[in-house]
């Protein structure tokens, strides 16, 4: 292994135990990726926190062919269509957080309720369809709404992000689990008034020239 091979290897397995020390991730749910040479590493099938290590960490190639002792994640397949759709993605991050989950069970978007929703993107988090995990039409699903977006909730299934670095592509998932958190709550006193969209027009103005954003 090259020695940026080695450095990759620990931060996904570092960033990996870090999704379930916050909350992201329990058990063997979820997983994570880096974009590498002309493939990606990403977090072997059935890893947990106390099981994953860099010697574990699948190189996956363009052809979907992988190298390891453990197989890839069950949903290596979203992962390289995300990289494929979105040139900039350098780390993609796939959790069952449970107020993602929650919010991603009524199959709608979450909502542009706080004007943080708008750091991923747009006005809203869009949810994709359901459909089954590790399948071709989830992964065709995710990568198209990340396109024009760093975020989205997968219907009946949790969250997926994408980002410059494994650690902004974990901030990104933490932050969604937070505002899917405060939606949830805001919501046990009546559907939350949504920003107008003068107010979002106003929001992105102001993001562009401050260069904010939470999810890139």
């Amino acid at each position: 292994m090259t020695p940026d091979e080695t450095t990759l290897r620990r931060d996904l397995a570092d960033h990996y135990r870090r999704a379930g020390e916050i909350g992201l991730n329990a058990l063997a749910s979820g997983n994570l990726s880096c974009r590498f040479e002309d493939g990606m590493l990403i977090s072997p099938t059935g890893a947990t926190g106390e099981t994953i290590s860099p010697e574990t960490v699948v190189f996956v190639g363009p052809d979907g062919a992988w190298q390891g002792d453990r197989r890839p994640s069950s949903e290596w397949q979203m992962h390289a269509a995300i990289y494929a759709a979105c040139p900039d993605a350098r780390a993609v991050v796939h959790t069952h957080s449970d107020y993602c989950v929650a919010v991603s069970c009524h199959n709608r978007p979450l909502p542009g309720f706080h004007y943080l929703v708008g750091v991923f993107g747009g006005n809203d988090v869009p949810c994709v369809p359901y459909s089954t995990f590790g399948g071709g039409q989830l992964a065709v699903d995710a990568a198209a709404a990340l396109r024009d977006r760093t975020a989205c909730l997968l219907a009946n299934h949790g969250m997926i992000c994408r980002a410059g670095s494994l650690k902004s592509a974990l901030a990104g998932a933490h932050r969604l689990e937070v505002l899917c958190r405060q939606y949830v709550l805001a919501r046990q006193l009546g559907e939350p008034s949504l920003l107008t969209p003068a107010q979002w027009e106003e929001f992105h103005a102001q993001a562009r020239r401050l260069l904010y954003s939470g999810g890139r």
